[in-house]
């Protein structure tokens, strides 16, 4: 059986993958940051892309938007290409009165309003969690840089547009951090496959103040995030 969402070779992607929701975003990660990037990929425009970082060998994958897409693609970077550090590199809403636009949040934990982990374990609860020395290594670079974050949990939401607007107030009452897609259903798989995982996530908005960043605070947020996720290839 091979990879049916991923065209590369066995050797085409490092054993390290960021994984941004946007295969735009992918692109632009390795046109800024790899040394002579190689596309591996274009099924579907899922772009992934393969460089080197500053004497590391370094992926970048795009994944989609929610926990089915993203699943698909870091089942196969694990199974079939032998991922053993996947680290998302996302935005996300906030929830939290002191997390602004362009804040980063550091994701512990990854709760979730989806059914995906209540079909795998019965109905039983499983606590999708960071790999620690990722966490702890993204933590001392942003202290490094002087940067604004928090560390906690996040909501993998599969709903974008929720039509009860109210539903986000009994995350941000147990100190959820803010809102995206992806995380639970990434630490979970990772858990299961014991390799490592993170989420690293850029605050694009506030749901508790309206505040919206705008294009060009999120590309420079973006591009720190990315900074973040490369400090954490060095031993």
């Amino acid at each position: 059986m091979k990879a049916l969402h991923i065209e590369a070779s066995p050797d085409q992607i490092a054993p390290f993958v960021m994984l941004p929701g946007d295969p735009l975003r992918a692109k632009h990660i390795a046109e800024t940051f790899f040394e002579n990037p190689n596309c591996y990929n274009q099924i579907r425009n899922m772009f992934g892309f393969t460089g080197n970082w500053q004497g590391q060998r370094v992926s970048v994958q795009g994944t989609g938007m929610g926990i089915p897409s993203m699943s698909i693609y870091v089942n196969e970077l694990i199974r079939f290409y032998n991922a053993k550090t996947l680290i998302r590199v996302g935005t996300c809403g906030s929830i939290h009165p002191d997390l602004k636009c362009g804040d980063i949040i550091l994701a512990q934990g990854g709760c979730s309003d989806g059914n995906i982990n209540n079909h795998t374990f019965s109905g039983m609860n499983f606590a999708p969690i960071a790999d620690f020395d990722l966490l702890r290594k993204a933590a001392r670079k942003a202290e490094e840089l002087n940067l604004h974050f928090k560390t906690g949990n996040v909501l993998s939401s599969d709903v974008f547009y929720n039509d009860n607007k109210d539903f986000y107030r009994i995350w941000a009452d147990h100190n959820v951090l803010g809102i995206e897609m992806e995380t639970a259903g990434l630490y979970t798989i990772a858990a299961k496959h014991k390799v490592r995982a993170l989420s690293i996530l850029t605050v694009s908005d506030n749901i508790l103040t309206g505040e919206l960043s705008t294009p060009t605070e999120r590309q420079t947020s973006f591009t720190t995030m990315v900074h973040l996720a490369l400090s954490c290839t060095k031993v």
